[in-house]
């Protein structure tokens, strides 16, 4: 874990992802693609996230963002089709503008941008959530609980400090593209792509999306933050 986030070398500071307009994510530089799952307990609760395998490509990269491609991850032009409606519509202001101070804690200090959060899960269990934890940080043990359970959080929506002045922590998180799948309790569904390293992402307009340790992107097509997931991909049709 640093205090940093991802040093940025020569083939990170190359690649990029790009909306193409109503299309599909175009995929610049040597960026790895891979296949994550979360791991649940017997009661459904996420606990960590497993790689179950890489993703060959070569070339150009253009992955699916409609959610109707017949070759996920990737565009196989399914959404020329389908009127796919792909227009951005992320409220792009930097997420500390927006983040809210939990309760006060003993040794760390946690924060909330609920906008990026996608429920993914990772933030409790079936017990107690974080917010719940906070009153208990003067048990190391606990505060612990805490860091890891914000380290899994695959939209960054969590963030923590050791104290109030001091920087973010972030996990140490490769620079790659995850295709997710999530485990509900009737069944796996297909998650967002889990943007991690520092990661360069623009908007089909051009816009800069605010480039941090960890972004998680719709393709369902669905979401009302595009291009953001905001976890409607969970809804059933």
């Amino acid at each position: 874990m640093n205090l940093s986030g991802v040093v940025m070398n020569k083939s990170t500071r190359q690649a990029r992802i790009t909306t193409q307009t109503d299309g599909p994510f175009k995929v610049e530089g040597e960026i790895p693609l891979v296949k994550k799952s979360q791991v649940v307990s017997e009661y459904g609760e996420p606990l960590n996230w497993r790689k179950d395998g890489d993703i060959e490509c070569e070339g150009q990269v253009l992955l699916c963002r409609c959610g109707f491609s017949k070759n996920k991850p990737f565009c196989d032009s399914t959404h020329l089709a389908t009127d796919f409606d792909g227009t951005d519509q992320v409220d792009n202001r930097p997420s500390v503008e927006r983040r809210i101070d939990y309760p006060e804690g003993v040794g760390i200090v946690v924060r909330k941008d609920e906008y990026l959060c996608t429920e993914s899960g990772f933030c409790g269990n079936r017990r107690i959530d974080i917010f719940g934890m906070m009153s208990h940080t003067d048990e190391p043990s606990v505060r612990a609980e805490i860091m890891a359970m914000i380290d899994r959080c695959p939209s960054g929506s969590f963030t923590y400090a050791l104290d109030e002045h001091g920087p973010d922590i972030e996990a140490d998180l490769p620079v790659e593209i995850a295709v997710t799948t999530e485990i509900l309790s009737d069944g796996p569904v297909e998650g967002p792509l889990w943007v991690t390293g520092n990661i360069p992402v623009i908007c089909e307009n051009g816009a800069l999306l605010e480039t941090r340790n960890r972004v998680t992107l719709c393709r369902c097509g669905r979401s009302e933050n595009k291009p953001l997931c905001d976890g409607t991909h969970r809804l059933k049709d």
